[in-house]
């Protein structure tokens, strides 16, 4: 009898026998412990844990040993100190961590929990409004059963989404949002070897490499005070534009049958959230792919000027993770049908283009100058015309900028 009555299916998971009163027994107590332990949000997190814990323990998840510690937290030292010469903003890095994947979940969850809750308790309030009106009065405090079961199916099959991702990333920054605690520079070993590994290249280049991005995340995130709101506002901004497909739900609750914990089992979330063709839509969609593009187009490039001639393999290196996070992996894919959200940078070259022409022909500080403030970055229109802005003279005063946020006083 698994842990974990229902919302998604784990290998070898097998209903309850309803001719087996043990059984039955197991799963009902299974299933009064879930509505128990619910929580007061749309998303039940602990089954989340379980389910992706669960999925994790299935595919693997080796330990970090001492011997690979040391050689991340060495890749990461190294990193900084290539890292130096090549950018203006100083080291972000306080804490070298080598996490498991089960670490990555345990570590990332606070900030996946600001972008998946909004998104849910659309989902769940649909679900409630499935209800015809005058049955709700009848229902009573079972009425809340709805939610609960909303939250424990999208728990489950977000669980199984995080563990999908947490066997793929190779450090915190990975995706290009910042997920780990603050300063805490963290890669996955037992995810780079086998990276390594598909890209026929030695595992301590590939080991640096993965670091060099990753001390370059934690420079911008660190040191630029507004990047790590202005990015979460921007996914935010984006998801509450996300619609629920009603028909979707209803046709999903339709195949289950309470009695039958197996259909609750196959019941599938995906292609229930669906982006509006809006205006606002758009533009808030254009925004929050600027941003991840700027972010990862810059950790590019320095990160490519950093390894110059040092590195033998990084040109080699730089293709593949620009292709890689251009294209987004098997996990990022089935999170985006989840939940409605890409989380990758469609302009990843265009950004990079963008920024070799800026340290050309302002130089570094000139470059990392412009992250004192989001009015100064390039905007999605730049992207055509790369040396253009590049040659452009901004004639922002740095003490100004701090009045554009500040609201007009009415006797101007």
């Amino acid at each position: 009898m698994p842990d974990i009555p229902f919302g998604f299916s784990l290998p070898g998971a097998q209903p309850p026998d309803p001719s087996d009163p043990q059984q039955m027994q197991q799963f009902m107590a299974s299933l009064q412990q879930m509505f128990a332990a619910s929580g007061s949000g749309p998303v039940n997190w602990d089954l989340a844990r379980q389910v992706a814990a669960s999925q994790l323990s299935t595919a693997g998840d080796p330990s970090v040993n001492v011997l690979e510690r040391h050689q991340v937290e060495e890749s990461l030292r190294l990193a900084d100190l290539w890292l130096d010469p090549a950018s203006a903003l100083p080291s972000g890095v306080r804490t070298a961590a080598a996490w498991n994947r089960n670490e990555w979940i345990y570590n990332t969850l606070e900030v996946w929990k600001k972008l998946c809750d909004p998104i849910a308790g659309r989902m769940v309030g649909a679900m409630g409004d499935l209800v015809p009106e005058e049955a709700r009065a009848q229902l009573g405090p079972m009425q809340s059963m709805v939610a609960t079961l909303g939250g424990a199916l999208f728990g489950g099959q977000l669980g199984q989404a995080l563990g999908q991702l947490a066997a793929e990333v190779l450090s915190a920054g990975d995706i290009g949002l910042p997920l780990g605690p603050a300063g805490t520079a963290a890669l996955v070993p037992a995810n780079i070897r086998p990276y390594g590994e598909g890209l026929e290249l030695p595992e301590d280049q590939v080991r640096l490499y993965v670091a060099l991005r990753e001390a370059a995340h934690q420079r911008l995130f660190q040191h630029v005070p507004w990047l790590r709101a202005h990015v979460l506002t921007a996914v935010e901004a984006y998801a509450n534009g996300i619609t629920v497909n009603r028909e979707a739900i209803e046709e999903a609750m339709s195949r289950v049958d309470p009695t039958d914990p197996e259909s609750m089992q196959a019941m599938a979330l995906e292609g229930i959230f669906t982006p509006e063709d809006t205006p606002q839509q758009k533009a808030s969609l254009a925004r929050l792919e600027t941003a991840l593009a700027l972010i990862e187009g810059w950790v590019g490039h320095v990160v490519d000027q950093a390894a110059g001639d040092r590195l033998p393999s990084v040109v080699a290196l730089g293709e593949a993770f620009r292709r890689r996070r251009a294209a987004g992996g098997p996990a990022e894919q089935t999170f985006a049908a989840l939940v409605g959200l890409e989380l990758r940078p469609r302009r990843l070259r265009e950004a990079g283009a963008l920024w070799a022409a800026v340290t050309e022909h302002r130089g570094i500080q000139g470059r990392d100058a412009l992250w004192e403030h989001p009015d100064l970055l390039p905007t999605d229109e730049d992207f055509a015309d790369p040396q253009q802005f590049a040659r452009s003279q901004l004639d922002w005063d740095i003490s100004e900028l701090e009045n554009l946020d500040k609201p007009a006083d009415p006797e101007d």
